[in-house]
């Protein structure tokens, strides 16, 4: 036999956790340590086959501003592999693969024409630059001020993408993954 009083108030104490933790903000960063910890594992790597828009010309039209507060132009990286990701700081896949972008950036930061841009869409910079900052991450990272253009638009994030030398999308993914793998890095700079 049930004994609903108990049924009920286990319920009721799960329930108040979650609602702690939604309301004061800790959810987030625990649902993003805990997606970061299962792709630490390996289990979600990118698949370098190429789906959706891939080899399709990327659109250089547009403008950012980085955490300065300067204007950065997408037409300024004409002619260079670019290694793009779109986050935000509410959203916990985004912050799970933060890290191991950030491990792939140390390691292939100074390949030749290798450029990155990590697209913060918070509504607010400030909440973008403070993250990045307590984190203690060197990507460069730009905030989307002005918008994105039609190659940038996306269903969910994080969305990565890849943009050849040539113009060329040569690799699109909706979703979270470990991009610190020795195949990745490789096919990040194999364009040179």
């Amino acid at each position: 036999m049930i004994d609903w009083k108990k049924e009920i108030k286990s319920w009721g104490i799960i329930f108040a956790i979650f609602a702690f933790l939604y309301f004061t903000g800790l959810i987030t960063p625990i649902l993003g340590g805990v997606q970061s910890l299962l792709l630490a594992t390996g289990i979600k790597k990118p698949k370098i086959t190429l789906v959706d828009k891939s080899n399709t010309e990327f659109d250089y039209r547009g403008a950012f501003v980085d955490m300065d507060g300067n204007r950065v132009n997408l037409e300024d990286f004409r002619g260079k592999t670019i290694f793009i990701n779109l986050w935000a700081t509410w959203c916990p896949p985004c912050r799970a693969e933060m890290p191991h972008i950030s491990e792939m950036y140390k390691k292939v930061k100074d390949t030749e024409n290798l450029e990155f841009l990590m697209i913060a869409l918070d509504e607010e910079m400030g909440k973008s630059k403070d993250f990045i900052e307590k984190k203690g991450f060197t990507f460069p990272v730009v905030h989307a001020s002005y918008g994105l253009n039609n190659s940038l638009q996306s269903q969910s994030i994080p969305t990565t993408l890849v943009v050849s030398p040539d113009g060329e999308i040569v690799f699109y993914q909706e979703g979270m993954s470990n991009f610190d793998t020795e195949e990745f890095r490789n096919f990040l700079t194999s364009f040179n």
